[in-house]
């Protein structure tokens, strides 16, 4: 009988899926606000198939989190278009830096002012609710690589960024607490986790994005070979960039997105004709004919692209299928919270005032409007990286009374984002698309 609700459950869900590309956008809600219903109703809360602890599953809860994020950075890095040299990249870049850290200073602050809580404890938390998500904000971020749009490709690249800033400091509120190495005077926390973190994740993820592509490209080119299965090229690369740079003790969600962004760059950089070869790659798409894909796929000029799409075409199947198994575990986790941890003025106090001020002061001085940055403060959506950040804690030694107040706290804000944000998306996203095409018919 269970396998029978199980299949009925899941053949809604994904038909939910198919209909949100057309239906569901029209209306202020999000799939996340769906996913989220039916993992309550399947909690003991409601029918009582999964009954998922926060404390007795994080395990499996951290790697599941770990991997939806991964294919969510990779296809983040791969939507990304413009030129790497572009003036697009200073905004994310400002967002990843200087909001995050003030995002991250004023949860700290304000936690360790108005609760019983340590100071590592105070930043741990910061940490965790500071990064943007990567995968609950694919309603703001940008649609396809050819999108100028400002403000999305600022929310895209801010999301694929902030991990790099998010995580240097969830390892220096363990250290605090005592769970993590940070070395006399934080110098081993400065140089290892921070600076070679960074820089060894970004470089080790564009060299393997560049040679894994490169290679590919050269195959197919020169000798009609490695075609098809783009999906083990997107599975292999994600893997390969991660796992190496965790190996080097870099940060491996930065490698991953740097992968992406590499793959993309190398498609545009070896495209003389970007529009003619979309058209290509997307008549291979629609033709059943495997012949004409294959043609298209070692086509000398069309090669880059029918590549760089086929990959994220795989990954944004990947990403939405891994969105709703997280959201649908975070739906059944409610049940086990114990609530009375919660504190639930920090949720507005983060939304409203922290994030958005956050923005205001990364942002003084850049060419970003009033209006995007109005947008940009509001849409810090936060998920799926929050949950993974919040289980590695635990795995890494967080104490039972302190991971139980930072389990109430952590998704008291992810439930809210989830509700709040769902709901605003849409008719938000709308005014601000009319209105540019008003400024910009």
């Amino acid at each position: 009988m269970d396998f029978a609700i199980w299949s009925v459950i899941v053949g809604l869900l994904l038909v939910l899926m198919a209909l949100s590309g057309t239906v569901l956008q029209r209306l202020p809600l999000s799939t996340a606000m769906f996913y989220l219903v039916v993992g309550i109703a399947v909690s003991p809360l409601g029918l009582d198939l999964m009954a998922a602890d926060p404390r007795q599953n994080t395990v499996v809860l951290e790697r599941m989190a770990e991997v939806v994020v991964l294919f969510s950075l990779f296809t983040a890095g791969l939507k990304l278009g413009p030129s790497l040299s572009g003036r697009r990249w200073r905004l994310p870049v400002q967002l990843a830096l200087t909001s995050m850290v003030l995002t991250v200073a004023g949860v700290a602050a304000v936690v360790w002012l108005a609760l019983p809580l340590p100071v590592g404890a105070c930043v741990l938390l910061g940490a965790i609710l500071a990064p943007t998500d990567p995968v609950l904000a694919s309603d703001v971020q940008v649609h396809e690589p050819g999108d100028r749009d400002r403000l999305r490709f600022a929310l895209t690249a801010e999301g694929g960024l902030n991990d790099g800033t998010a995580f240097p400091f969830v390892l220096l509120g363990l250290g605090l607490l005592g769970l993590h190495d940070l070395g006399a005077w934080g110098w081993r926390w400065l140089a290892l986790d921070v600076l070679w973190g960074a820089t060894g994740g970004l470089g080790t993820g564009a060299a393997l994005g560049f040679a894994v592509g490169r290679l590919v490209l050269y195959l197919r080119r020169e000798h009609k070979e490695a075609v098809g299965l783009d999906d083990f090229l997107a599975l292999g690369l994600v893997a390969l960039s991660y796992g190496a740079a965790v190996l080097l003790h870099a940060n491996g969600f930065l490698a991953v997105f740097a992968a992406g962004v590499a793959l993309r760059h190398l498609e545009q950089s070896q495209t003389r004709a970007p529009a003619a070869s979309m058209k290509a790659v997307e008549r291979a798409a629609a033709n059943s004919d495997k012949t004409l894909a294959e043609a298209v796929a070692v086509h000398p000029e069309h090669a880059p692209a029918y590549m760089a799409q086929a990959v994220l075409g795989f990954n944004e199947q990947i990403e939405r299928l891994g969105e709703v198994t997280v959201v649908i575990t975070i739906g059944a986790l409610l049940w086990s919270v114990k609530w009375q941890n919660a504190v639930w003025w920090l949720v507005p106090l983060l939304l409203l005032v922290i994030r958005p001020l956050a923005v205001a002061l990364g942002l003084l001085g850049s060419y970003s409007s009033t209006g995007q940055r109005g947008l940009i403060g509001w849409f810090g959506i936060r998920g799926v990286g929050s949950v993974y950040y919040l289980m590695y804690a635990i795995n890494h030694g967080l104490p039972g009374r302190l991971a139980d107040t930072m389990i109430a706290l952590t998704l008291s804000v992810v439930v809210a984002s989830i509700v709040v944000h769902g709901i605003s998306v849409t008719p938000l996203m709308m005014a601000y698309e009319k209105g540019t095409k008003r400024r910009h018919p």
